[in-house]
C-alpha cells in the first residue's frame, strides 16, 4: 500500500485516482501507524516552500518521513515535495528543507533568461543523463517523453543525484534520486500515461 502523506498542502486525491487507476492501493494519512504500515510514500506539495516546510513539521510528519526514510523505505517527492527533500530554499527568504538529498532551490528567472514565463507550465521533454545507469522510475520511458511542469523555482547543486533534466531556457533538474529517497519536479498525476508509467515503477521498488 501507497501513504499519501497529508499535511495540508498537496493535490491528494489526485494522486490517489491515479494509483487506483494502475491498481495500486492507497491512503491519504497523516497517522503515524497508517505510514508505518505502507510500503511506499509519496510527498506531495504545492504552494510556496516556507509555508510547506513549516506544516510538515507542525503536523508532526516531519519527523515520521526521516524515521521512514531510514528504515529504508521508498519516499517519493512530487513538486513542491521534492524541493522539500533539499537542503534549504531560497524561495522569498531561506528556509530548510529535509536535508535527503544535498542541494538547494533557487528561482528559475535568473536561470532562463527573458523571454520565457514564469512559472515554467506546461509539457516538456525528460532528458537523462547519458553517463549514468538509467533511474528504474524511468525505465519504461524514451528519451524526450513529455510529462507536465508546473514551477518557478528548481533545485541547484545537486549534480550526483540528477536523474532527469528538463529544456527551459536552461537545463533545469526535473527529477533526482539518492539511495531509497526520489523527487520529481513535474507531476506524475498530471502527466497521462507517461505519468502512470513512473507511478507503476515507483510502487515496484
Amino acid at each position: 500500500m501507497v501513504g499519501i502523506i497529508d499535511y495540508g498542502v498537496g493535490n491528494l486525491f489526485s494522486l490517489q485516482s491515479s494509483l487506483a487507476y494502475i491498481g495500486e492501493k492507497a491512503i491519504v494519512t497523516k497517522d503515524q501507524t497508517q505510514l508505518a504500515a505502507c510500503d511506499h510514500i509519496l510527498l506531495p506539495g504545492v504552494g510556496a516552500f516556507g509555508d510547506a516546510a513549516k506544516k510538515l513539521k507542525e503536523s508532526g510528519m516531519q519527523e515520521i518521513v526521516l524515521q521512514e526514510v531510514a528504515a529504508g523505505k521508498p519516499l517519493l517527492g512530487i513538486c513542491l515535495g521534492m524541493q522539500l527533500l533539499f537542503d534549504k530554499s531560497y524561495e522569498y527568504g531561506e528556509y530548510d528543507g529535509l536535508g535527503l538529498i544535498p542541494g538547494v532551490v533557487r528561482p528559475i528567472a535568473p536561470m532562463i533568461g527573458t523571454g520565457l514565463k514564469v512559472p515554467h507550465i506546461g509539457w516538456n521533454g525528460l532528458h537523462f543523463p547519458k553517463e549514468k545507469e538509467r533511474c528504474p522510475l524511468f525505465a519504461d520511458l524514451k528519451e524526450n517523453d513529455c510529462v507536465y511542469f508546473v514551477h518557478s523555482f528548481a533545485a541547484v547543486e545537486c549534480e550526483d543525484s540528477i536523474t532527469a533534466t528538463v529544456e527551459y531556457g536552461a537545463e533545469l533538474t526535473a527529477a533526482v534520486a539518492k539511495n531509497n529517497v526520489y523527487g520529481t519536479q513535474f507531476h506524475p498525476e498530471k502527466s497521462g500515461e507517461i505519468g502512470l508509467k513512473i507511478l507503476k515503477a515507483f510502487c515496484k521498488l
